[in-house]
C-alpha cells in the first residue's frame, strides 16, 4: 500500500504545544469518482471523527473543482491519476494527542485522496466561513451570460440569408 500524499505545516514539538488545545485546519480532496451520497457519507465521516476528539471551529462542505495540477497516486491496480476532486475543510481545536490522531486517519482513508493541516486561528477560521458563504451567495459572473449572448448572435448570423 502506497503511503498517501500529505502536507503538514504543523510541529506540535514547539513550545506550548502540550496538552492545551490549538486550533488546526483539515483541508481534504476526495476522490472525484465517488457518487455524491458517498461524498457526503465520506465528509460526515471525517467531520464525526473530527468533533469526536476536539470542537468543530468553522467548516466548509465539499464542492467539487478542477485541480490546479494533477494528482498521481499509487494504489493497487496501478497508477490513478486526479484532475478534479470534492475539496472540503474544517477547522477544529483539539490538544496535540488528538491531533495526531486525526492526521492518522486523514492518512488512512482511502476516500482522501490529498490533503493539508495547517496551525491556524479561530479569528482567520471565522473569516474563510464568511467568505465562503459570500462566495456562494454571488451570482454568476457575467462574462458567462456574454458568452451565451455571443454564442446565440453567433448561430443567428450564420442563418442570416444575404
Amino acid at each position: 500500500m502506497a503511503k498517501q500524499d500529505v502536507d503538514t505545516l504543523v510541529d506540535d514539538t514547539q513550545d506550548g504545544a502540550g496538552s492545551d488545545p490549538r486550533v488546526y485546519e483539515l483541508g481534504f480532496h476526495l476522490d472525484p469518482d465517488l457518487p455524491v451520497e458517498e461524498v457526503k457519507k465520506a465528509y460526515s465521516g471525517v467531520r464525526e471523527f473530527i468533533f469526536g476528539k476536539g470542537t468543530i471551529v468553522a467548516e466548509g462542505g465539499p464542492q467539487k473543482i478542477q485541480l490546479a495540477y494533477t494528482i498521481s497516486r499509487q494504489e493497487t491496480s496501478g497508477r490513478r491519476d486526479f484532475d478534479s476532486a470534492y475539496f472540503a475543510w474544517v477547522v477544529y481545536e483539539a490538544p496535540a494527542e488528538n491531533h495526531a490522531k486525526i492526521i492518522s486517519m486523514a492518512s488512512e482513508d482511502k476516500k482522501i485522496i490529498r490533503f493539508i493541516d495547517l496551525l491556524t486561528t479561530k479569528d482567520s477560521a471565522r473569516h474563510s466561513a464568511e467568505m465562503r458563504e459570500l462566495s456562494l451567495k454571488t451570482p454568476e459572473p457575467a462574462e458567462a451570460a456574454e458568452e451565451a449572448a455571443g454564442a446565440e448572435l453567433d448561430a443567428a448570423l450564420e442563418n442570416v440569408v444575404v
